[in-house]
């Protein structure tokens, strides 16, 4: 039986597992953190990752678990209503699309693997290919062969940093920074998304249907040099200093914030590889082609490309060389397409001066009453949707489970 080895417990690597043994593979999850990582963000699942969640049988409790989202409010210093827009319009959702927080999408994938090995509080630390499989050496536990490595550890992945160089040869920075926290419910209404517009910066906070607590989000330019990505002292400073002076609820915000557990600040950068895999060590999801959150498509990314991966190895047994390259030429344009969303998304999330500012309010005030609305919100959801189909998913061959 095949052996792979998964790097990464969030949601690519247990989506990963789940294909793999239905295909007759025996994976194995290695995850850094101690446990699953609850909590996180609100995640789409569009298209064809959508089609993916069908497939698994998982699109019931991937609905039980909606965010229910209703509308987003934006407002000014004062906290007086600017505009206000439907929940799914504001993410760009239509139809059957779905929204989730992210931990609760782990949960359910985590719960979809009961009979895959999950190895959690370790990491990879080395990796020594050979003809047949790939020595790996682990940070705590023993050394393992394995036929087959997989990278599903995200932006700062540790598979390709040790696999194909280091990191700052395939990250490319979007030019800002996004911080995500967990603050009390009282900062926040249930199923509205708040959203402070300021020059330059961005601050929204949400409370997804029935949650105890409330997500606080800002985005803002990136700064010179900067804390390391897991300095979370330093990365908490320089998000106060980034947003020191800013109006509405933006400095009680910023007192919570060293309070809260899972405190997230890195760059808005996407991955961009020649390949994503050499030899018998390959990569998938945000590790391989993050296409960073401004596409609004990192989540669906990594459920195709963890659909497509195991298809592709089980369609070429006894060749998985042949089966990763078929891999790449399925998923190469759907990355490319979805990636494309980043940076026009990213012009409408950040605006740059207090007119922009008063134009997009003026013409969110104004959408409802506009002759052709219907045609104007198709040209805004249009290139989300276009991009969130651009595949085509390959048949499934037939299930061999041990």
């Amino acid at each position: 039986m095949t052996t792979v080895l998964i790097s990464g417990a969030s949601v690519a690597g247990p989506a990963l597992a789940w294909w793999l043994r239905r295909h007759g593979f025996r994976p194995t999850v290695v995850e850094r953190a101690p446990a699953l990582r609850e909590g996180g963000y609100k995640v789409d699942i569009r298209g064809a990752a959508l089609e993916v969640i069908d497939r698994m049988g998982l699109r019931g409790q991937v609905e039980r678990h909606d965010t229910g989202m209703s509308a987003a409010r934006f407002v000014d210093s004062t906290g007086a209503q600017l505009a206000t827009m439907d929940a799914a319009l504001f993410g760009g959702r239509e139809g059957d699309d779905a929204e989730i927080m992210r931990g609760d999408l782990a949960r359910i994938l985590a719960d979809a693997t009961p009979d895959v090995e999950y190895v959690f509080d370790d990491s990879i630390a080395t990796l020594t290919p050979s003809a047949d499989g790939v020595e790996v050496s682990f940070e705590r536990g023993p050394r393992r062969t394995f036929d087959l490595v997989v990278g599903a550890d995200g932006l700062h992945s540790n598979v390709r940093r040790v696999a194909f160089g280091p990191e700052s040869v395939h990250l490319r920075p979007l030019g800002h920074h996004i911080a995500i926290f967990t603050v009390p419910a009282e900062f926040g209404e249930e199923r509205i998304e708040l959203m402070h517009p300021a020059p330059g910066r961005t601050v929204g906070v949400y409370r997804t249907a029935g949650s105890p607590d409330a997500r606080a989000l800002f985005l803002f330019p990136s700064p010179e040099g900067g804390a390391e990505h897991r300095d979370v002292a330093g990365r908490k400073a320089l998000l106060a200093e980034a947003f020191a002076g800013a109006g509405w609820q933006v400095p009680r915000l910023l007192d919570a914030m060293w309070d809260a557990p899972d405190f997230y600040l890195d760059s808005m950068s996407q991955v961009r590889m020649d390949r994503w895999s050499t030899g018998r060590i390959a990569l998938v999801g945000d590790a391989a082609y993050g296409p960073s959150p401004a596409s609004g498509q990192g989540t669906s990314l990594g459920l195709v490309g963890a659909y497509v991966l195991a298809t592709s190895l089980a369609a070429a047994p006894g060749d998985p060389v042949a089966g990763l390259a078929d891999y790449e030429r399925r998923m190469r344009p759907f990355v490319e397409a979805n990636q494309r969303l980043a940076e026009r998304n990213l012009k409408g999330m950040v605006l740059g001066s207090a007119a922009q500012i008063r134009f997009q309010t003026l013409m969110l005030r104004l959408m409802p009453h506009l002759p052709g609305r219907e045609r104007i919100i198709r040209r805004v959801t249009e290139p989300i949707r276009r991009a969130a189909t651009a595949i085509t998913l390959p048949d499934t061959p037939t299930p061999r489970r041990a």
